[in-house]
Parts: C-alpha cells; sequence; structure tokens
C-alpha cells in the first residue's frame, strides 16, 4: 500500500488539501461576502456539475482541439527545421539572426495581429499556438540533433547514406528521446497559449468559460474552471511523462 501511495505522489498533495481543508473551516467560521471568492466545497460542487452536465468535457474538447492542432502545425514545422539547423551549420547560421528577434515575441501581442488575418474563431487560436510550439520544438530539436554522436554521422557517410537515409535511420533514433521530452514541453505551452487567447479573443473553451464566470459573478464556477485546467494539464503532463519512462528510461538515464 505504501509503494502504490509513493508512486502517486501522495506527498505532493498534503499541501494543498490541507490548505483547502483551512480555507473551508475559516470560511464557515466567519463567511465571506465576496464576488471573487468561493468555499472550496462549492467550487467542488460547481465542477461536479460542470462534469456531470458535460459542459467541462465540451469545453475541454474545444480547447484541446485548438491546443494540439496548433502544436502539430507549429511543432511539425519546428521540428523539421530543427532537424535541419542541427545537419547544417549553415543554414543555422543564416537563420540564427530571425530566430533570436522572432523567439522574444510574445504569444499575446500576436493575438491582435492574427484576428486581423483570420478574425475570431479557431483558426486564429491555432496560429498563435502554433507560433508559440514552433520556438522551443525548433531550439530544443536542434540541440538533440547537434547532440547526436558525430561518429554515427562519419559511419553513415562512409556507408554512402542519402541526407534523407541518415535522418531516418540515425539522427531521428538518437535525437528521439531528447525531442520527446521537447514534445512534452510544448503540450503544456499548447494548453497554456489556448485558454490565453480563449481567455484575451476566442469565445470558446475553457479559457472563455472562466471569462465567462467571472463576468457573470459566479465565483465557485470561476475557481472550478481554472482547478479543472490545472487538472487536465496535470494529468496531460503525467501521462506524457509516465510514455517518456516506458519509452526512454534507457536511453535519458545514460543522457548527461
Amino acid at each position: 500500500m505504501r509503494a502504490v501511495l509513493d508512486r502517486l505522489g501522495w506527498r505532493g498533495w498534503v499541501l494543498p488539501v490541507t490548505l483547502l481543508v483551512l480555507a473551508e473551516v475559516a470560511m464557515r467560521i466567519k463567511p465571506v461576502e465576496s464576488d471573487a471568492l468561493a468555499r472550496p466545497t462549492d467550487v467542488l460542487n460547481a465542477l461536479a456539475q460542470a462534469i456531470a452536465d458535460g459542459s467541462a468535457l465540451r469545453l475541454s474538447a474545444q480547447t484541446l482541439a485548438a491546443a494540439l492542432a496548433g502544436l502539430a502545425l507549429g511543432g511539425g514545422v519546428g521540428l523539421a527545421a530543427g532537424i535541419w539547423f542541427g545537419l547544417s551549420r549553415a543554414a543555422s547560421d543564416a537563420a540564427a539572426l530571425s530566430v533570436e528577434l522572432l523567439r522574444p515575441v510574445p504569444s499575446v501581442a500576436l493575438i491582435p495581429l492574427s484576428m486581423l488575418v483570420f478574425g475570431f474563431g479557431f483558426r486564429m487560436e491555432i496560429a498563435v499556438i502554433a507560433f508559440t510550439c514552433f520556438w522551443p520544438m525548433l531550439l530544443l530539436s536542434h540541440a538533440a540533433v547537434r547532440n547526436v554522436e558525430p561518429r554515427l554521422l562519419e559511419v553513415a557517410r562512409v556507408l554512402g547514406f542519402s541526407w534523407w537515409e541518415r535522418i531516418l535511420k540515425l539522427v531521428l533514433p538518437a535525437a528521439l528521446p531528447r525531442i520527446f521530452v521537447a514534445f512534452r514541453l510544448c503540450v503544456g505551452i499548447a494548453l497554456v497559449v489556448a485558454v490565453t487567447t480563449e481567455i484575451a479573443a476566442n469565445p470558446q473553451g475553457l479559457g472563455y468559460a472562466l471569462m465567462n464566470a467571472q463576468q457573470s459573478l459566479r465565483p465557485d464556477l470561476m475557481f472550478a474552471m481554472l482547478l479543472w485546467i490545472g487538472l487536465l494539464g496535470w494529468g496531460l503532463g503525467a501521462g506524457l511523462l509516465l510514455l517518456q519512462r516506458t519509452l526512454f528510461q534507457h536511453s535519458l538515464a545514460q543522457q548527461p
């Protein structure tokens, strides 16, 4: 039993559960009339109702669809560019200035431009997410390819491998553990940017529901949406981390 609890990371739950219990007790001892606060039990009831009526799942599907579409677009292009730059010093040097100029641009700053180009809706959200996910995937996949053992590439040249054969047979298998780490990072980024974009400019998904609850003076529902977003992100991260450990445990253990 102790081993199961340790595997679930029960110690990490002690602090948040304790704080929630203390907040519930304090609000019951001294009730607070506020449009910005809600008792933890009210928040849990609002979350349970949102799950029961299907709205939480529907909103999650909208947000995740945008997040995954943007990740596929931006992450896919970033991965291809990262592999190219990792294999070609000339291409990397030629793009270095452009990367350093564009990479610091905040994703939120692109929302007005995306609205002008795509209007409100799904495509605008995907464009912002894709831009944000492109950079970490580019930089981390570039580093992953650069860390491939040079002797493997020398052997490929001796054997007469074509450029595509080197990528498919040597570079990708060797760099895949680090590329998966980049993918796991980008999933979290995509979710955060999706919610942010929905709060700012897209009337759908969890971000819009969060703003709608705030404007309707429903702090219980607002905190319920915040809790649900946190649980969703935690679940995605935990699942991908478990998959990473299952697939690449030996490879990652050998990396410095």
